[in-house]
């Protein structure tokens, strides 16, 4: 009875929520995309494209040119949210799950005779049996893992796609896991993976065989013993995360890619960051500035510190007489946004600390600033988002530039910063609040993804269809959760 953890994860999700609600696309290679544009990424590919070596986070000029035949849908948030509630609901009548690791993923604690090998995969079985009732499968599966802890399970989940089910028990290890990758264990990525290379571990056999104090050193942290110890099987209690820093990023749309663009998006990127930070209660110290441009390597990058605020004109004041060198360096010639235009631009509040444990005495006299912070903030929470804003995120909001983007531990509050379309359905409980939460968690991962791709990719001159195309594609990104809009083939 070493079985303690059930871990579902469902078939490239996105891609299965289209082919599940237009049965004419099952069968055939498909791309979920956020953007309708030529120069973004793949969110999500179906496993008749992953034959074709397309995956998260291929870029669309390439995803066409290994699968020619391949369709590109554009992405529906809201829908992949309610589906996520129905199949939480499947899931919570043959077990009860825990919080969602993600809005695909979601592990279930297994108690008593659960423990049972033969009752734990009974279960998995019946999990399946659910949604083959339910008429999601064949179009949407889920592949299961169980294991003596979470971190094996959702490997094991990982270990035989699509529609699998892997058991892994205290006698299998380490032997079981030694055919796998070092990049197919999760939270090894490719830094983890060269600091493992430097530390003279290649393979899983030789990470299982590695000595506690030898993780520990690779790691650099006590992250190494924990990892040691999850390889093992012991079930270790989650490790409590304080908030260092909040902030937003945001690849530009090709509109965008300009001065103004870019300015107008920052500043929208910061009024957010700082009405999440009073919501919070937090004060600043500190404001990090990165704006990346195609074509350079170096970037734009300023690291500024103060006493603590969390007013946002003066936290947009700083921004803008940090923005006003790179207007300088235009009218100088020492930067052509023509040839190096603005890709991707992030503004992180860092330096934080309870607003209680700052003596408002110390700070400097700037109560009007934030009188005007806490209006728009009532009148925005009331209203709707953006009621009410600061002209300079004026581009930003015609273009409906920067969506919210959350951050990955946290679940913020949906109706203080979102950018909700006009008669847009309210969130009605605290289940959808969160599946809506994870969508934008994970939607933040594939912007790191879509930055990745740009950066790696040629530079070539966009073509008109696909700016056109992107202003309607931001235009209907949310459809009706449930009545929803037909899925719209891009290009």
């Amino acid at each position: 009875m070493t079985l303690r953890c059930l871990f579902v994860d469902f078939d490239s999700y996105f891609a299965s929520v289209e082919q599940y609600d237009r049965p004419q696309l099952r069968g055939q290679p498909v791309a979920v995309v956020p953007v309708a544009a030529d120069s973004t990424c793949c969110l999500a590919a179906s496993y008749e494209a992953k034959r074709h070596g397309v995956k998260t986070g291929t870029g669309v000029r390439e995803a066409r040119e290994r699968c020619p035949g391949i369709r590109f849908v554009l992405a529906r948030p809201a829908r992949y949210i309610a589906l996520h509630q129905q199949l939480m609901d499947a899931i919570q009548d043959c077990i009860p799950h825990g919080k969602p690791s993600s809005i695909d993923e979601v592990p279930c604690r297994l108690l008593g005779r659960e423990r049972e090998r033969a009752n734990a995969e009974a279960i998995a079985r019946g999990i399946k049996q659910q949604l083959r009732e339910r008429g999601f499968s064949p179009a949407i599966n889920c592949s299961i893992g169980i294991a003596p802890n979470r971190f094996l399970a959702k490997t094991a989940s990982d270990m035989d796609k699509p529609d699998g089910l892997t058991v892994i028990e205290l006698a299998d290890l380490p032997q079981r896991l030694h055919a796998l990758e070092l990049r197919d264990f999760c939270g090894i990525g490719p830094s983890m993976e060269a600091r493992l290379h430097a530390a003279g571990i290649h393979t899983s056999a030789q990470l299982c065989a590695a000595t506690r104090a030898h993780l520990r050193a690779a790691w650099g942290s006590v992250e190494g013993e924990r990892y040691w110890l999850q390889l093992r099987g012991h079930d270790l209690p989650e490790r409590e995360s304080r908030r260092g820093s909040i902030g937003h990023s945001h690849v530009l749309a090709p509109q965008l890619r300009n001065f103004e663009g870019m300015r107008a998006v920052l500043f929208k990127l910061l009024a957010k960051a700082a009405m999440r930070l009073r919501g919070e209660g937090y004060l600043a110290q500190g404001l990090a500035i990165r704006i990346r441009f195609v074509g350079r390597d170096r970037g734009f990058e300023r690291d500024l510190q103060f006493a603590p605020l969390d007013d946002t004109p003066t936290l947009l004041d700083l921004l803008g007489q940090q923005l006003e060198s790179l207007q300088r360096g235009i009218a100088a010639g020492r930067w052509q946004p023509a040839r190096h235009p603005p890709l991707s631009v992030a503004v992180t509040l860092v330096g934080l600390q309870p607003g209680g444990c700052v003596t408002r005495e110390l700070l400097r006299d700037d109560g009007r600033r934030q009188g005007v912070s806490s209006v728009l903030d009532r009148i925005n929470r009331r209203y709707g988002n953006n009621t009410v804003y600061f002209g300079a995120m004026q581009e930003a909001l015609a273009h409906g530039a920067a969506p919210m983007r959350i951050p990955f531990s946290t679940i913020p509050d949906i109706a203080r910063e979102d950018d909700p379309p006009p008669r847009r359905k309210p969130i009605r409980d605290r289940s959808e609040h969160d599946a809506h939460a994870l969508w934008l968690q994970r939607e933040r991962q594939f912007k790191i993804l879509a930055e990745d791709t740009h950066r790696r990719a040629p530079t070539r001159r966009e073509p008109h269809r696909a700016a056109g195309a992107d202003s309607r594609a931001i235009r209907h990104r949310d459809a009706a959760a449930r009545n929803p809009a037909p899925p719209r083939e891009l290009f």
